[in-house]
């Protein structure tokens, strides 16, 4: 059986990533008896899924490429640092991609590896369906759930980064190792119907043992997952002429021609599988925003917390989340190790932290203006925020000891996500009175202890429209640095206009002019209490004198720029937001290797 798990895997992992492959698919496959003794047996299909999940910790897979690079720069997120064109790092942020990409142009890298993914998910979905006996074994048809819906969440992902691709939903064989592109809405319709057929498998989360951990797929996840591809596959994308995928074509931002994936006929099914997560998952907001992520630091069996829907299954030792995205350490010392330039890659923008309330408890957790040095925690500067979600001092029960994987597994899925998606259809369906329901929760948390303002807030949103743009902005205020921002700017079709206000807002702060004029430029500091945290007083309204001598106080932290060297929060840097028009670039280009081993197959569309 051993044998047979093994070449299962390898062949999978070979032949999608497009190289040839004709001599291991000649080879004699596996006898039709010993695929009925795998895929009927829980445990060896189980093992089979595993494989399925290793994919994602692949060096240059989610692990080191795909999570490390995709989701900025937004309003509300960007890489941190100065743009340089022709540097494979800034390009990437800075939509200006090419398909040689020091990053990303790789044979192994995560267009390769997420069709690795996908085949083991196929060779693993066929033989579920000759030989699991799912429609009578409960256990057998929870595995044939779970692998429909991580391959539908693995070709969600494939058309966020890369648009249209090929559609490959059966196993490899001599006919079919080189494809073309498929029209994206050929795949979006596909793996909706297989999310339909994979909810009906699964039990809700914590029902089952197999459900009780984060890091298994469970019913509420497979229906938020649901209505976030509906989403997208019914908003707005750059997208070539239908039947122009992979002719070169430069394509336009628009709605898909397909009835069948319009509004009207996604919404009320979406709408039905988010109000049954509601209603019947057992699920709930953690009471306190920060306490939230700091248990997200501290997993490593991942027990359902009723609001972790899905995470990327990292294994304690791979994943470089926080190795990435952490506040920032150069040399510090945390939890007994010295840990030397991690962390900081992005973060929020600098005027993400004014967007929030002062009594939004967010505010804090989400935007951070310290690193750890040597000496502790200092001050950043008004141009490098870090996401304060991701904080080495967190990791406590397994700390970061300063290499290149941290054991954090990221989010892929919050509860507080179904409530917004459900205020969001509700809100377009049928108007602002059903969807206050949904966005009150995920308000009233933000403000614990102010609930009264999140109802006044709520209550007082009066009109459609005024409720759209009340869910566009909480969803800002609530998943910054959880990268789902573009894919939302996207088939909003705002993403530049979006990024442009941002800009304006930046050089706004830097010159202390508009919603900023009240600033005076410097600011003052103090370590926390726990020696784990600076507080900042004087970025808010009426911060101008210091509480009391124990402050230190930061001259010029605003205004300390020089646009002709291009130090400090100057020009340029903010208007690196974007070199390239965000709306031409939404998709990455499939790199030069994978262009090269598809045998004249794949070409590149918008303007690569």
């Amino acid at each position: 059986m051993k044998k047979i798990f093994t070449l299962i895997i390898s062949v999978a992992a070979i032949c999608a990533s497009l190289a040839s492959c004709d001599a291991i698919l000649d080879q004699e496959s596996p006898s039709t008896f010993g695929d009925q003794i795998v895929f009927s047996n829980y445990d060896l299909t189980e093992y089979n899924i595993f494989g399925v999940l290793h994919s994602f910790g692949e060096t240059n897979n989610y692990r080191g490429r795909f999570l490390p690079w995709y989701g900025f720069n937004t309003d509300i997120e960007w890489y941190n640092g100065t743009y340089k064109p022709g540097d494979g790092r800034y390009d990437i942020a800075a939509y200006n991609i090419a398909s040689n990409n020091s990053q990303l142009n790789l044979s192994n890298g995560p267009y390769n590896m997420m069709y690795s993914g996908i085949e083991r998910s196929n060779l693993i979905i066929e033989g579920l369906r000759n030989y699991g006996n799912t429609d009578t074994d409960a256990g057998m048809a929870y595995l044939l759930g779970e692998t429909l819906t991580l391959r539908a969440m693995i070709y969600y992902d494939l058309i966020k980064a890369w648009g249209d691709v090929p559609a490959r939903f059966s196993s490899v064989n001599g006919e079919s190792i080189y494809v073309k592109k498929a029209n994206r809405d050929v795949i979006f319709k596909q793996i909706l119907s297989d999310l339909e057929e994979a909810i009906g498998y699964l039990p809700y989360p914590n029902t089952t043992k197999a459900v009780q951990t984060n890091d298994r797929v469970n019913k509420v996840f497979a229906e938020g997952l649901y209505a976030r591809i509906a989403l997208a596959a019914s908003g707005y994308a750059l997208r070539p002429d239908d039947g122009g995928e992979g002719t070169g074509d430069l394509g336009t931002v628009r709605l898909s021609n397909d009835p069948e994936l319009s509004k009207s006929s996604l919404y009320p099914k979406a709408l039905a599988f988010l109000k049954d997560a509601i209603n019947n998952g057992g699920c709930s907001l953690t009471s306190d925003y920060e306490a939230y992520w700091k248990r997200q630091s501290n997993l490593s069996n991942l027990p359902f917390d009723g609001e972790t829907l899905y995470v990327i299954p990292f294994s304690d030792n791979r994943g470089r989340w926080n190795f990435t995205f952490a506040v920032k350490a150069n040399g510090a010392s945390i939890n007994g190790y010295t840990i030397a330039s991690r962390g900081g890659d992005a973060g929020p923008v600098p005027t993400m932290w004014f967007e929030y309330d002062a009594d939004d408890q967010r505010r804090d957790v989400t935007c951070v203006n310290y690193s750890w040095g040597k000496n502790g925690p200092e001050v950043a500067g008004i141009g490098s925020w870090y996401f304060g979600k991701y904080r080495f001092e967190w990791m406590t029960s397994q700390p970061y000891t300063g290499g290149n994987d941290d054991g954090v597994k990221p989010v892929v899925m919050r509860y507080s996500d179904v409530l917004l998606m459900a205020a969001e259809i509700e809100n377009e369906l049928n108007g602002p009175a059903g969807a206050r329901q949904y966005l009150l929760p995920v308000r009233e948390r933000a403000f614990a202890g102010h609930e009264d303002k999140a109802e006044e807030y709520v209550a007082a949103i009066s009109s459609k429209e005024a409720m759209f743009d009340a869910i566009v902005k909480e969803r800002a205020l609530e998943f910054c640095g959880e990268f789902l921002r573009k894919g939302d700017l996207i088939r909003w079709n705002m993403l530049k206009s979006k990024m442009d206000e941002t800009i304006g807002k930046m050089m706004d702060l830097r010159d202390l002019s508009g919603e900023y004029s009240y600033l005076t430029g410097n600011i003052l500091h103090l370590l926390s209490d726990d020696e784990q945290s600076l507080r900042i007083y004087g970025l808010g309204k009426g911060e101008t004198a210091a509480p009391d001598a124990s402050w230190e106080v930061e001259e010029g932290y605003v205004t300390k720029y020089d646009d002709a060297k291009k130090t400090g929060f100057f020009a340029e840097k903010i208007q690196g937001l974007y070199y390239v028009n965000p709306d031409s670039r939404q998709f990455w280009p499939i790199f030069d290797d994978t262009i090269s081993n598809s045998q004249g197959n794949l070409v590149n569309d918008y303007g690569y």
